[in-house]
């Protein structure tokens, strides 16, 4: 058996492809031991062994239309939604809102995590690859500062290093890391224990 059939699955279905590859891309990034398929509706899901999902991520007009099917499947179902404003909200599903700014989006995701998952401890274990320290202890400082939004000079100043230092240990951590944005070094920050999910 390959790593691959060890991995938790996550099914997003939505019809909305650009949506659906932004968020497969956030999960990629929190989860990378998990795998993720792509569905624009249910019957696409079901032609696929739904069953094999730890958890299904959907539109909320899709859980709508066949509510019964996701109210038996409650505990794996997160409800994509467009509004933060709970009366709009199906009361017996967790929800996410994708229709909010990529920071907030990244803290509701990781927030999801953690009360479904008890700070991972459901989860498989991460490889032992992912689990090596990568960055230096200064790095680590200076990551968590990012992540809290501090701009650059704030973080020279609070750590009593020059502005040439920060851009230089920031420049490392993003390229050690292989990552691209402040979300996702906020995600790799918070799933691996350096930032307190509270103080982003």
């Amino acid at each position: 058996m390959t790593v691959q059939n060890h991995r938790p699955k996550i099914a997003i279905i939505d019809p909305n492809t650009l949506a659906t590859l932004g968020l497969k891309q956030l999960l990629l990034n929190m989860m990378p031991i998990v795998t993720i398929d792509t569905f624009g509706t249910l019957a696409e899901l079901e032609a696929n062994d739904a069953d094999i999902y730890a958890h299904y991520f959907v539109s909320l007009d899709i859980v709508l239309a066949n509510r019964a099917y996701f109210v038996e499947r409650r505990r794996k179902t997160i409800v994509l939604t467009l509004s933060l404003t709970d009366s709009t909200q199906p009361s017996e599903f967790n929800t996410l809102c994708i229709n909010q700014p990529e920071p907030q989006l990244v803290r509701q995701l990781l927030a999801l995590e953690q009360h479904a998952h008890g700070h991972g401890q459901n989860l498989p274990p991460i490889p032992q690859v992912l689990q090596q320290k990568i960055l230096s202890d200064r790095e680590i400082e200076v990551m968590a500062l990012i992540v809290q939004g501090l701009i650059n000079k704030e973080i020279a100043d609070r750590l009593n290093i020059a502005l040439s230092t920060v851009v230089t240990h920031r420049k490392n951590i993003m390229d050690k890391l292989g990552l691209r944005s402040v979300s996702a070094l906020t995600i790799y920050a918070v799933m691996h224990g350096y930032v307190d999910i509270n103080k982003i």
